[in-house]
């Protein structure tokens, strides 16, 4: 199943390019973090959007820790819980009701080629999500540049699959309502086996 996106793809930490679910993510979906010479945070999709002076340096996000000295830490041990199970229709989008910091709801698409949860400032701010420490840095993509925040969740859960802490992105996706808040991605799914049912319409997220 191909999950298309119709909108401008400008979504801070996520990967813009949606594969095919459950296959692996090509690389020039992967997201770097880097430091220009004055010392200022950037992100760039894939390693040709990275400057040939900083890319000795540039990390990939998803597989190195954050900095603490650039990124918010999260001070507990990360923890996940709980299998949980979702309807969704076959042929469309997977939307989920994620439960953040067990205060309330938002709506997210599941995209297994997003490095990272990228969800609405104003859906943030109205479940009382601290902007404290937080982070701000710049994505460099295909589609432009676009001013990101990082900010720290203690949990997301999702139909009683829960993870955290951990980082999201704060940035409005331009989706519009039929795409709900935001992206659900790897940095919660990856802690989870995800069963894909496209003929049942149901996936199953189990702790792994």
């Amino acid at each position: 199943m191909r999950i298309v996106l119709r909108r401008r793809l400008l979504t801070g930490l996520a990967a813009l390019l949606v594969g095919l679910l459950a296959s692996p993510w090509p690389a020039a979906a992967q997201i770097y973090r880097w430091v220009d010479g004055e010392g200022h945070l950037h992100y760039s999709q894939g390693i040709d959007s990275v400057p040939l002076a900083s890319r000795p340096r540039a990390l990939i996000v998803g597989e190195d820790p954050p900095a603490p000295s650039r990124e918010p830490a999260a001070t507990a041990t990360p923890t996940t819980t709980g299998t949980g199970q979702v309807r969704f229709t076959p042929g469309q989008p997977i939307m989920v009701a994620a439960r953040v910091n067990g205060v309330g709801s938002v709506q997210l698409m599941l995209d297994t080629g997003a490095a990272r949860t990228v969800i609405n400032p104003s859906a943030l701010i109205a479940l009382g999500v601290s902007y404290q420490g937080s982070q701000r840095g710049t994505l460099k993509g295909v589609t432009g540049d676009a001013e990101v925040e990082a900010v720290k969740v203690d949990s997301i859960e999702v139909s009683g699959a829960t993870h955290g802490p951990l980082l999201v992105i704060s940035h409005d996706t331009g989706f519009g309502s039929e795409r709900g808040d935001g992206l659900l991605g790897r940095d919660f799914l990856d802690h989870f086996t995800l069963m894909i049912d496209n003929t049942g319409g149901l996936l199953t997220l189990t702790p792994k």
